[in-house]
Order: C-alpha cells, then structure tokens, then sequence
C-alpha cells in the first residue's frame, strides 16, 4: 500500500488517466451546470428582487434550502425523486430516455438543485441595489421590459452576474455528498475529483491525494480572487 505523507512527492506525480476523467467530468458538470444556472437565475433572481405578495417569500425559502440542510439529506431525497419509483424519474422513463440516477445528467440535475442558491441570491441582491430612478426614465423614454432588461439591468449588475456564476462554478466543484448519492462513483461517468480524492484517502494513498486536493485547492482560490478582484476595481472607481 502508498503511504506517501509529504506534500513535495504527490505535486512531482503526474495525473492518471483516471485522475484526468473525474477532472474532465467535474469541469463539464460545473460548466454545464453554471451555464444552466445561468438562464434560469436571471429571470428567478429578478422576481425575487422585484416582486411583491408571499408566494415570493415561500420561493426564497425553498431556493435557499440547500444552504441548510446536509448534502446527504437532500441528495437521498433527490435519488427518490430521481429513481425509478419516483414521479420526475418514472416519467423520465417512461420517455425512453436513460435512467438518471447513476448517470452523468442526473448529476446535472442534482447540482442544478444544490447550487441553485449560490447564484440566485448574488444575483438577487445585485438586482435589488439597482437606482430605480434610471430604470423609470428609462420606461418613461419608452424603453420596454425587456429592453430596460438587457440594456441596463444586466450592464448594471456585472459584479453579481460574475459573483454568481465563479460561486455557482466553484460551489459545484466541489460537490460530494449530493453528487456521491445520486452519481455513485463510477469511474469515466459519474466520478468527479471530490470523490476521487476520497477514494485515495481511503486507500491511505496520501500523495495522489494531496496533488487532486491541490488542484482544487489552487482553482478555488483562483475563482476567489476573480470575484474579489473584480469587486475591488468597481469600488476604485465609484
């Protein structure tokens, strides 16, 4: 057995092809998963911040439960959900499309659900600091919803849209229990570098270990330092 413990000898190691498929999976999933995020954040995030009556309030509650409840919680109740005796996954079915539990796109579905909370409230709290003043000139200049939308709404709020999706990108990077529950750990699908990096550890293969960790230790202090760079130079130039 490996029982490599210094930090110097796993960074001279290369990376297996193993280890350079759970890190494809994991940049493909938290791409995709950014980018769905996204689309449907934009539209979310602006009724949050601009709605009124309390079906709004019961919607924030319910975006902001992932940052409560543990990731095996919701991922066991995901993998029902998602499973063949659940609705959305017997429906899924049902169509004759591929079982998702166990399975690349039910990780999509499942970050989609646990993330969802790290880009919908950046942007939401982007959307609510917005000078009303411009956007009512604006309308009064006969400038639609859409148009005021994409003209100076989105301008506008650069610093959330980039906050959301480097928290989005980052927080589902480094998914485990969720990702774990629903894709289980099959090597070239499902596995993603969180769980590779268990697996090293549990096989007291510290060296491997150390060089994954190190990598999404340096890629999460890299988007980081994205978000608070960019923060930095909006407030140098207010």
């Amino acid at each position: 057995m490996h029982h490599e413990v210094g930090l110097c000898p796993a960074m001279t190691d290369l990376l297996t092809p193993a280890d350079w498929a759970a890190l494809w999976i994991t940049l493909r999933l938290a791409l995709l998963t950014t980018l769905l995020l996204l689309g449907l954040g934009l539209p979310l995030a602006w009724w949050l911040a601009r709605g009124r009556g309390p079906l709004r309030v019961g919607v924030e509650a319910v975006v902001a439960l992932p940052l409560v409840l543990p990731p095996t919680v919701l991922g066991f109740y995901l993998l029902l959900a998602l499973g063949p005796q659940g609705f959305p996954g017997a429906w899924w079915e049902a169509l004759g499309l591929p079982r998702l539990v166990f399975s690349f796109p039910g990780l999509v579905l499942a970050s989609l659900v646990y993330s969802l909370p790290f880009v919908v409230q950046p942007l939401t709290t982007a959307f609510r600091g917005l000078d009303d003043g411009v956007l009512d000139a604006a309308s009064a200049l006969g400038a639609g919803p859409l148009d005021r939308f994409r003209s100076i709404v989105l301008p506008q709020s650069r610093a959330g849209i980039l906050a959301a999706a480097v928290l989005g990108f980052a927080h589902t990077v480094g998914e485990f229990g969720v990702v774990l529950m629903i894709g289980g750990n099959i090597p070239g699908e499902t596995q993603v570098l969180s769980i590779a990096i268990y697996d090293q550890v549990e096989s007291l293969a510290y060296g491997r270990a150390h060089m994954l960790s190190g990598l999404l230790l340096a890629g999460s202090l890299l988007l980081l330092l994205l978000v608070y760079g960019s923060r930095a130079r909006k407030e140098a130039r207010l």
